[in-house]
């Protein structure tokens, strides 16, 4: 059973971060965390870079706590979605795979998945005040399925030589 709380580590423009545990849905006006000494921080969104759910909280890595060695895609991603190419408001560029669904046209933001799945960070959200521009680089399709109910029926191709025919 999933728990209620996911372990974050939320990213400021200023460079500062928080971590602790935060709800499964991003919300209201203020993104709100309980760190890991019991308090509830709330911190404005305005002033989130990114939310990044991670596996484990860091251990003695104050410059890179989310361990995100890797913000673009070196070849083209196999996972089904979009693309996504952004720059955030200070400038830093950031790639994710995200799904194609009307989140991305209603959503107060964007999650992600990051290039490099096997870092600390698993999940990526980006508030949409943080994001300057937005790209889709590319729409990665799942592998298409033919079903069984759209095969023509023998009757309805004519044959090329008629069987019984005879030309020699």
């Amino acid at each position: 059973m999933a728990s209620a709380r996911k372990p974050v580590i939320v990213r400021k423009f200023s460079r500062d971060w928080s971590a602790g545990y935060a709800g499964a849905s991003p919300g209201s006006t203020e993104c709100e965390i309980l760190d890991i000494t019991g308090k509830v921080l709330r911190i404005p969104w305005v002033d989130v870079k990114w939310v990044c759910y991670v596996r484990d909280f860091p251990q003695g890595e104050a410059s890179n706590p989310e361990r995100l060695m890797q913000k673009r895609f070196a070849t083209r991603p196999r996972t089904a979605g979009l693309w996504l190419r952004m720059t955030l408001t200070d400038g830093e560029e950031l790639e994710g795979l995200a799904a194609n669904d009307r989140s991305l046209v209603d959503g107060s933001g964007l999650l992600l998945t990051p290039p490099d799945t096997r870092s600390n960070t698993q999940r990526i959200y980006v508030p949409r005040s943080s994001i300057q521009t937005l790209e889709v680089v590319s729409l990665i399709g799942a592998a298409s399925r033919k079903s069984l109910g759209t095969r023509r029926d023998d009757a309805d191709q004519p044959d090329l030589f008629p069987v019984g025919h005879d030309s020699l």
